[in-house]
């Protein structure tokens, strides 16, 4: 087979979306902007939303409902979106197209199989989608999409624990998950995103005993079946989140049972192991991360020293290796598991 020449354009019969070689991966065509400002922003960006979690501040925990949105392009406090989750609920997984997000699953304290979603370029209405009811209710799972499939990996289902199971739900419609492979090793608590082909997805705690694990693997979105062995995280961990541009997923994060600053990277097109990034701004946890196709966002989360549920955000510049800064903080409620949706991350 002849070399692609760079700047070549298909039609994916699979997503049903024209695609352009960049020269490495076949990418979609961008057919509109992501981003959304308010009167007071000096730039316009792509919008994340942050939604339910944990409140923990030791010894009291409160499990919320609270939604709030930032502008990934500029820096500053998250604004309220004016509306709750339908249930409180912490540990959910997040899912998004470019216009939806959609929240699955999480712990009220028990097991939830409520899903719900979001209009990002509107506040003030959260409307439920459907019950993850492949799933039968799942903590700590791990959700992840592309612009038009959102595949969830649950997590923990009470009393039999860390399961293999994926589902998935088609974000424009609305209804019940359905089957769409199983996992080989993966349990509850890893790290996932990925492009509009390709998700990588690390870390967590696996059967038998829930041990931690190192290993990355992947799934191609737009089929359906089983994942592939992709490479290793440097250690192996649990609670760590991932974001991603086109190019690559990163990890921070996560405990071994400590919690880690550590940020590393794997190229979503190739095979192999991980590259160190840098590091976030302080050791955390059970962040809520997601971004756009420029800049990574991990907010809240277990933080050190007090080990308690944090208002913190760090962001990075995808595009670049170098430590987390500041971004602002979470105005409405400290919070860790929450789950963080955008409608311009890597998989758009």
């Amino acid at each position: 087979m002849s070399e692609i020449p760079r700047g070549a354009i298909r039609f994916n019969t699979d997503s049903n979306k024209p695609e352009l070689w960049d020269g490495s991966q076949w990418a979609e065509f961008q057919l509109s902007t992501p981003n959304l400002g308010r009167s007071v922003d000096t730039q316009p960006g792509a919008r994340m939303i942050v939604a339910g979690g944990n409140n923990y501040q030791a010894p009291a925990s409160d499990i919320h409902g609270e939604i709030q949105y930032i502008n990934v392009a500029s820096t500053g406090n998250s604004v309220d979106f004016g509306a709750n989750l339908i249930q409180s609920r912490r540990r959910l997984a997040g899912m998004a197209s470019a216009t939806r997000g959609v929240f699955s699953g999480g712990a009220t304290p028990s097991a939830s199989n409520q899903q719900d979603f979001v209009t990002f370029s509107s506040t003030g209405t959260c409307t439920a989608w459907g019950d993850t009811a492949n799933l039968s209710g799942t903590t700590d799972g791990m959700g992840f999409s592309n612009s038009t499939r959102g595949i969830i990996k649950a997590g923990y289902v009470a009393p039999t624990g860390a399961t293999s199971t994926m589902d998935y739900i088609t974000i424009a419609s609305a209804g019940n998950t359905q089957d769409f492979g199983d996992l080989t090793k993966h349990g509850d608590a890893g790290g996932v995103a990925g492009n509009s082909t390709r998700a990588l997805m690390a870390g967590g705690l696996v059967q038998p005993g829930l041990q931690r694990t190192a290993e990355i693997s992947y799934v191609t979105i737009h089929t359906l079946g089983n994942n592939v062995v992709f490479g290793e995280l440097s250690n192996p961990r649990w609670s760590l989140t991932a974001c991603a541009n086109r190019t690559r997923t990163v990890w921070g994060g996560g405990g071994t049972p400590t919690k880690q600053s550590d940020i590393e990277y794997g190229i979503i097109s190739s095979l192999g192991g991980n590259t160190n990034f840098g590091d976030l701004t302080v050791n955390m946890s059970t962040c809520s991360t997601a971004g756009s196709a420029t800049r990574g966002i991990w907010a809240g989360g277990y933080r050190d020293p007090s080990g308690n549920a944090s208002a913190n955000i760090d962001y990075i510049e995808l595009s670049t290796e170098g430590n987390a800064v500041d971004f602002g903080d979470l105005s409405h409620k400290t919070t860790a598991g929450g789950a963080a949706v955008s409608n311009g991350h890597g998989g758009l």
